[in-house]
């Protein structure tokens, strides 16, 4: 994959080392002589700018967390002078105070131009017509993809989540040819097409997905009923600086990541020690570039894996596995961790079921847990499938991960959908 407009700072693995040694110089001392919360923590670490001289020096630092931007309410991790600050977006949490993230113009620009990459590696140019199906406002998604969108020169329709019959109606009548929007919106618009017989009218040729984990399912469907052969993935934090650091390429053998704009780390969420390229870890940010709210080893709590070797499209940017949940949402059953991207990969394999599905942990009388997963046929199913699904489902979860659950089939279309973020695993028990 050749990146002409937007291509990497880097040509070998030495420069890039070299790239993120001065990026990471840069960012302590620059958090060091303008932020006071920085400088508090270096101080109590006993670290100082002069100690970091190499990526080794990076185990010196210490981590930053959700707490710290909470805690810092409502300019937290400030490392300018605030009259620089030209934006601040919100993250979509919702508890306690939201995490305020803010942005020079610079961060804007940097973050425009990997927006920028993100489009080129999917192949948009200026002659697509991007429908932006996101939530707009505090939340970065709908600036990014639209900024990134006007900084190719595409043409940008910002339709905003859900009103499914507007978003019908303008992919025939505008000739979208790249869908934005989160798994759960695409799994919507898509059933919507199928219902309405729209296939055939509208002019769809690519589809990016954000913020939410998706399953090999619910890309499936969604390529199946809008008719498009290229999904992409794209991750999206908005501590960071919201969707557009990384994007899978056509192969989709794990998300390139821009590692010329942060470093990432993949950390045991316990230990807190690194973990090896194939073994899931937690996502740790340090910035390289940012000016506003930096991000100093900040614990992000998704977990990922990174992906080794090269990628057959050729591209040197290095890769991580799509985001298999939380370090925070990991559930214990029988002791056994249960990552909720586990589940979409082990659903995903079998034949005959459709995207949606429950995960229900429960604590019975008998003091014991239990679990029941609740899927969906797939469309074109029948009620005849339902035992060979339920062996299949119990087979394949006692397998993977050592468990036994109950399975249950239930109709297509039966499941909550949501034009968000769809919840799929409900733990009952009371400890």
């Amino acid at each position: 994959m050749m990146l002409h407009r937007y291509p990497p700072h880097f040509e070998t693995a030495d420069q890039l080392i070299e790239l993120q040694t001065r990026g990471l110089r840069w960012t302590v001392s620059h958090t060091w002589n303008n932020s006071p919360f920085y400088r508090k923590r270096f101080e109590e670490t006993g670290i100082t700018p002069d100690e970091v001289r190499t990526l080794d020096d990076l185990a010196k630092l210490p981590f930053t967390t959700a707490d710290d931007l909470r805690a810092g309410y409502p300019f937290p991790l400030l490392s300018c002078d605030p009259a620089d600050i030209v934006r601040i977006h919100s993250s979509s949490g919702t508890t306690g105070k939201r995490k305020i993230l803010s942005y020079t113009q610079k961060d804007i620009d940097d973050w425009l131009s990997m927006f920028g990459r993100c489009y080129e590696m999917a192949g948009v140019t200026r002659e697509d017509r991007v429908q932006i199906c996101v939530g707009y406002g505090l939340w970065t998604a709908g600036a990014g993809f639209q900024l990134g969108c006007e900084r190719i020169g595409a043409l940008a329709i910002p339709t905003g989540p859900g009103n499914l019959e507007m978003q019908a109606a303008f992919l025939v009548d505008m000739k979208s040819t790249v869908l934005c929007c989160t798994a759960s919106m695409g799994l919507l618009l898509a059933e919507e097409v199928h219902r309405r017989g729209l296939r055939d009218r509208i002019g769809l040729r690519k589809v990016i997905l954000g913020a939410e984990r998706t399953s090999d399912a619910m890309i499936e469907a969604i390529r199946a009923n809008l008719g498009v052969e290229e999904v992409y993935d794209i991750p999206g934090l908005t501590e960071l600086y919201g969707p557009g650091t990384g994007l899978t390429c056509r192969w989709n053998t794990g998300i390139h990541y821009w590692a010329d704009y942060y470093i990432l780390e993949l950390l045991d969420p316990d230990t807190l020690q690194p973990v090896a390229p194939g073994e899931i870890g937690e996502m740790v940010f340090t910035t390289l570039r940012k000016e506003g709210a930096p991000l100093v080893r900040y614990r992000s709590r998704d977990l990922t894996r990174l992906v080794p070797g090269e990628c057959p499209c050729g591209c040197i940017l290095p890769r991580h596995d799509k985001i298999l949940g939380r370090s925070d949402d990991v559930v214990i059953f029988r002791g056994v961790n249960i990552y909720p991207g586990q589940i979409d990969e082990i659903l995903s394999a079998i034949p005959g079921l459709g995207s949606e599905y429950q995960v229900v942990l429960d604590r019975h009388d008998d003091g014991k847990d239990y679990m029941v997963v609740r899927v969906e046929r797939a469309a074109d199913g029948n009620g005849g499938e339902s035992e060979r699904i339920c062996k299949a489902i119990t087979s394949a979860i006692k397998h993977a991960m050592l468990v036994s659950c109950t399975p249950e089939v239930v109709p297509h279309g039966t499941l909550p959908r949501s034009e968000r973020k769809t919840q799929r695993m409900f733990d009952k028990r009371k400890f």
